[in-house]
């Protein structure tokens, strides 16, 4: 009888007005006394598993109601690092309590944003804000996939003229990935050019890879350009250094279907 949404929280200014306007004869109510805390990694169902075994049961993209030490949280088996993982909302006055008892679990170590941002990009995860934005269309950024097939058939909802032509007719640029040869990342807003010298894109997301053991990066190029193996030039600091289109993800996405 409900639908229960978590919004991106740069956007709930705008998300929630936009439910309210167009969802008509539906209360749409705010939660604000509730705290979100991501366990995520190859020992995840373990650690979660062990405060609260229903959790195990759960595959990619379910979600559940369960008690986690007496503590009635919703768990759901996701996450943005590419790893498998749970995301568990839980009463914003017990969550230092619940995330206590996650990382007294000797596979469960504390980790900020910036370990989720470089996990996320070597899985090839797109992040509001650096590779997606309102002027974004999920054609560009390979995002079709979320759209249902038979409204990119049918459309009738915002961004449907500019979807459907960009699905025939093919987007003017393309998300990739780009690996630099070198040691030095390419971060945010480096320019891309091809082994001629003209500019075909820009770096969205540039970092360290972790896992792979050395710096990557996602960008937007120009149509006609980004194929795999493709050698380009990133114009870090007003040097060109060399670097190529690879395939995403960096590393292979692990999730428990």
């Amino acid at each position: 009888d409900h639908y229960f949404v978590v919004v991106n929280a740069a956007l709930r200014h705008q998300d929630i007005p936009h439910m309210r306007e167009h969802l008509e004869g539906v209360d749409v109510t705010e939660i604000f006394d509730r705290a979100l805390v991501a366990v995520q990694g190859p020992a995840a169902e373990n650690v979660v598993g062990a405060l609260c075994p229903a959790a195990r049961d759960l595959k990619f993209m379910e979600t559940t109601v369960a008690d986690i030490n007496g503590v009635e949280c919703r768990i759901s088996r996701l996450g943005y690092t590419g790893e498998d993982g749970y995301e568990i909302s839980i009463p914003e006055d017990k969550a230092i309590e619940i995330t206590r008892a996650f990382l007294a679990h000797e596979d469960c170590e504390a980790a900020g944003l910036g370990a989720r941002d470089s996990l996320r990009l070597e899985a090839g995860l797109c992040l509001y804000g650096n590779d997606i934005d309102q002027s974004t269309s999920p054609i560009e950024a390979s995002l079709a996939w979320a759209i249902q097939k038979r409204r990119k058939e049918e459309g009738g909802f915002p961004g449907a003229e500019r979807i459907q032509r960009e699905l025939a007719e093919g987007a003017s640029r393309k998300l990739v990935g780009i690996k630099p040869d070198g040691r030095a990342p390419a971060r945010q807003g480096v320019e891309v050019q091809c082994l001629e010298g003209n500019s075909i894109g820009q770096i969205t997301s540039g970092s360290f890879g972790p896992t792979v053991g050395g710096p990557i990066a996602m960008g937007y190029v120009s149509a006609g350009h980004g194929a795999p193996g493709e050698k380009v030039n990133l114009i870090i600091r007003g040097k060109a250094q060399p670097a190529q289109i690879v395939a995403l993800p960096f590393v292979k996405q692990n999730y428990k279907r």
